[in-house]
């Protein structure tokens, strides 16, 4: 797009639409409106062209040109062109905005008035002005494309959920505004063999793609041991701590093990082991929230590593008919304007307002108000059914197909709802 701002010699400031700011009176203007310099350029043609503009925008070196070269051969000559005459330009400047890989566009410096055209000491100013300005722009599409790579790692990592009976589960991932902060935030949800299902929440330390690589191992050695051994979170939580130990560089991770056990129907049991995360929260129908505290234990990483001794002692809480057990990462919670504490204590209010919402909207008016930002979130939430519902063979609704993982990706046995993600 053309965008134009100049300082003649007097230090007059003019908009792209020539008008003087300064004061002084050039005469009626019967040149096209200012609007008219706005909006896409023609494109480059595949032929060759002599125009100044093209030339530059194929890779060329500076060119110094005054009127006479700027004659309309092109749809782009003639864009040029327009630009110049508006102006009341008598001689000009095109220098490529380049860097050693790719040119991304050129800057025309014109001349009016008195002053005289550029000299060679004003072109080599230019160039190297057009220099760091391809510079910019190219750190600006490594900066997307880097954020683009992670974030498809990532939802390429996360899990498309399962559909267990009636219980109803949503999960929701928010990337990090900077593409340097996207990395070890995951959550997982599995049927085991003994008919519980898991829901595990984590953070990997870390905000970088290693980050990301070391969370995917994490959650594969927790998926294969929580698959081959049937035993208490308290125990599947020491074995991947002494596996991340002794065969993994991954760092550090906080976590949030558990498992739903109960019959088809109800009542449900909330069975779990917490390494470091913050709390689970339970909503009742009522509204009344509260943090579940218990179960806590060290991060991952540590007891095996400095032999502390330490453990994660199990905790057991009875589900509610219609409640809703979330789980989260600290980046809903905490940020560079929020404390943690004040971030928890908002996360309760808003979720006790929201009990009655079904889990879908529950997760995404929640996201909506506590507005997170800086680092990237993930959240698991989990709705239970009424006691007795699915006793009458009848089947489970089919759940929506929102997931943030990548489409159209889905768990073992789920049945979704054939429409757009």
């Amino acid at each position: 797009r053309i965008a134009v701002r100049c300082e003649d010699h007097l230090g007059q400031k003019h908009d792209h639409g020539g008008q003087n700011h300064g004061g002084g009176d050039d005469g009626p203007d019967d040149r096209p409106p200012p609007d008219a310099l706005l909006g896409p350029l023609p494109p480059l043609t595949e032929t060759p062209s002599a125009s100044a503009l093209a030339r530059v925008l194929r890779g060329g070196r500076p060119v110094r040109l005054d009127a006479e070269d700027l004659a309309p051969q092109a749809p782009l000559a003639r864009a040029h062109r327009d630009l110049f005459d508006r102006l009341g330009g008598h001689s000009a400047v095109v220098v490529p905005l380049s860097t050693t890989r790719q040119v991304f566009g050129a800057l025309t410096v014109a001349r009016r008035g008195e002053r005289p055209p550029c000299t060679e000491a004003d072109l080599l100013v230019l160039a190297d002005i057009g220099r760091r300005a391809g510079l910019v722009l190219d750190n600006a599409q490594l900066f997307d494309q880097q954020r683009q790579l992670a974030e498809t790692m990532q939802r390429q990592l996360l899990t498309p959920l399962p559909q267990v009976d009636h219980l109803q589960m949503a999960a929701r991932y928010q990337p990090a505004e900077s593409a340097a902060e996207i990395g070890g935030d995951w959550y997982d949800a599995f049927l085991l063999a003994d008919g519980a299902t898991t829901m595990v929440i984590g953070d990997v330390v870390g905000h970088d793609l290693k980050a990301a690589a070391h969370m995917a191992e994490v959650r594969n050695m927790l998926r294969a041991l929580a698959w081959d051994r049937q035993e208490p979170p308290s125990l599947i939580m020491r074995r991947l701590d002494e596996a991340m130990t002794n065969t993994s560089d991954a760092p550090m991770a906080t976590a949030v093990f558990a498992r739903i056990e109960g019959e088809e129907g109800g009542p449900w049991q909330l069975h779990w082991v917490n390494a470091g995360h913050p709390p689970p929260l339970l909503v009742t129908y009522d509204g009344e929230a509260r943090y579940l505290e218990a179960g806590h234990g060290p991060l991952l990483g540590m007891d095996s590593a400095l032999h502390l001794g330490l453990g994660w002692p199990d905790a057991r809480e009875r589900l509610p008919a219609r409640s809703t057990l979330l789980l989260y990462t600290d980046g809903l919670v905490e940020s560079r304007t929020r404390s943690i504490d004040g971030g928890l204590a908002e996360l309760r209010r808003h979720a006790g307002a929201l009990a009655h919402r079904d889990v879908e909207d529950f997760c995404d008016e929640l996201l909506a108000r506590m507005a997170p930002s800086g680092d990237d979130v993930a959240l698991l939430a989990l709705r239970i059914p009424e006691w007795g519902e699915g006793r009458d063979g009848k089947p489970p609704p089919r759940q929506q197909s929102h997931s943030p993982a990548a489409p159209p990706r889905a768990a073992p046995g789920s049945l979704v709802e054939d429409t757009e993600v």
